[in-house]
């Protein structure tokens, strides 16, 4: 059995009741009773008969007792430990004041800061102290490739053509 939908009251139209309406532009209505008809040839708009579907859609009425409203879910917030601290350590710096925190960042900076310098200042002293003198370096002069033992003054490859 195929239940039709009126198309401007919205209730079901069982088989043999109810009236079709072609328009010339080829679009089917079909009407559960005359005042149906009557309405949409008035142009009366659906929404705002009260006796419609549309209506009452429109207006919340009758919606209780469909479908209650649904309770959304919160999401529960909870602290967990993170690798390399505990909860307690966690907490502990979350609850401590933030001028503390401040003091502690900044004494950490303070430190990072000296322990750069302190690099820079061994390694400036070291190279100072390892630089091989000018004599030393014009000695291990480059020899030409041309010069070279066993060398056609050139490229790599052994061998000719193929």
């Amino acid at each position: 059995m195929k239940l039709q939908l009126c198309h401007y009251s919205g209730y079901k139209i069982y088989p043999g009741h109810g009236k079709t309406m072609v328009r010339t532009d080829g679009k089917t209505f079909v009407f559960l009773n005359a005042k149906c008809e009557r309405g949409y040839r008035l142009k009366r708009n659906p929404r705002e008969v009260r006796w419609t579907v549309l209506y009452r859609r429109k207006h919340k009425k009758g919606m209780d007792e469909e479908t209650a409203k649904k309770r959304t879910r919160r999401t529960q917030k909870y602290q967990r430990a993170i690798v390399g601290a505990s909860l307690t350590d966690i907490m502990a710096k979350r609850n401590m004041k933030p001028e503390v925190r401040k003091a502690q960042r900044e004494q950490a900076i303070r430190a990072a800061k000296e322990k750069t310098r302190a690099a820079k200042a061994t390694k400036k002293a070291n190279s100072t102290t390892q630089k091989p003198s000018k004599k030393a370096t014009q000695k291990i002069a480059k020899v030409p490739k041309a010069a070279r033992p066993g060398g056609h003054g050139g490229h790599g490859g052994h061998g000719g053509r193929r």
